[in-house]
């Protein structure tokens, strides 16, 4: 598989482009930080949070729990909850799924996984999916309309943050456990909370790696998906505070909604702007052009999910939070996260190579 096309396949933490006086050294290690930066180092922010950010940050180095083979059921530091009130042993269930949408690989890589996932499950009789297409006002009609379906658990992805809390907390209250992934809330009510560590991890572990390589001073752009959602607010705060406190100059920070037409358009006016750009840091796998370092999530958090609300529906404990673990992926180790035979958008860590309807489900070619 060509080269370029395998540094395509993974989600992008952090990347150095090959472009008009930019560092094409091979990756180096990262740099522990010597100190996590203070809050007061770090752009005011309603989603930073010291104690999240502190945490996350030294849970990079702690071994999850659970047999590597299967990375979708690690997690880091559970709190195990008691879920017997939930249980409905002896009938085929019913799982609902609220989707913020399918708006960029990611998503559609995932959603394919979790159908997979679903089908090794005979318990499951129906499986039921409302699409908000990355809109909060769909997604809130969506949840109200799936609460009259008779759904015995109730997955969600937020959209966004703030916005999806009343509706989530409308579900608690009816009675439904839920299970929110990716995305988080501003409630605990749901059962369980499934994340990869990647928040402030992510978005502190690109910004260590681009500041080894870009040098006090290093003019750096950093392209963000969306505003107001947590994960990805979590990320930026996280590498700003690095930056910050490694004296990056951080020239702008754009907001490109998974366009890569747009984040190509951007980057071109940056460059003609500084004639420059040491770096480019992301808070997600879109648009990107050369892997010099990744934080690899891909499609764990999709199978985790239904595996939950099995697990709560057969009465069986889940982590309050179950955090996921994420390793990082460099030029070194990249041949080890590919699979040959997939298109650049694909993610292979999702486990998803021995399920059923691979590789044609996840837009490979058929097995000969």
């Amino acid at each position: 598989m060509p080269r370029r096309a395998t540094a395509l396949t993974v989600v992008l933490a952090a990347l150095t482009l090959a472009l008009a006086g930019c560092n094409t050294a091979r990756p180096v290690a990262i740099d522990e930080p010597s100190a996590s930066p203070s809050a007061s180092d770090t752009p005011p922010s309603k989603f930073f949070n010291q104690a999240d950010f502190d945490l996350q940050l030294s849970q990079r180095r702690l071994a999850p729990q659970g047999d590597p083979n299967t990375p979708w059921l690690e997690m880091i530091q559970p709190s195990m909850v008691d879920t017997s009130r939930f249980a409905k042993p002896g009938k085929k269930w019913h799982l609902c799924f609220s989707n913020a949408g399918v708006g960029n690989p990611w998503r559609v890589n995932g959603l394919t996984t979790m159908k997979a996932e679903g089908k090794l499950h005979p318990e499951i009789s129906e499986f039921t999916v409302a699409d908000a297409n990355s809109t909060d006002d769909k997604q809130v009609a969506d949840i109200n309309d799936l609460l009259t379906k008779n759904c015995d658990a109730l997955i969600v992805s937020p959209n966004t943050t703030e916005p999806l809390t009343p509706a989530v907390q409308k579900a608690c209250a009816a009675g439904i456990p839920v299970v929110v992934f990716d995305r988080g809330v501003k409630t605990d009510c749901p059962v369980t909370f499934i994340h990869p560590i990647g928040g402030y991890a992510f978005g502190a572990t690109g910004a260590e790696f681009i500041s080894v390589k870009a040098g006090r001073g290093g003019k750096v752009l950093a392209l963000r998906l969306l505003p107001g959602v947590d994960v990805l607010e979590n990320r930026w705060a996280a590498a700003k505070a690095i930056f910050d406190r490694e004296g990056i100059n951080v020239v702008g920070d754009e907001f490109i909604n998974a366009d890569n037409a747009k984040a190509k358009a951007v980057v071109k006016d940056y460059l003609q702007r500084y004639g420059k750009i040491d770096g480019v840091w992301m808070d997600a796998g879109f648009a990107s052009v050369t892997v010099a370092q990744v934080f690899q999530e891909a499609g764990k958090p999709w199978r985790t999910a239904v595996i939950a609300a099995t697990w709560i529906l057969s009465g069986k404990q889940v982590p309050k939070e179950w955090v996921l673990p994420a390793p990082v992926i460099t030029d070194d180790t990249l041949s080890k996260y590919v699979t040959a035979g997939m298109p650049a958008s694909f993610y292979p860590t999702c486990g998803c190579q021995k399920m059923p309807g691979f590789p044609k489900d996840w837009g490979g070619k058929p097995r000969t």
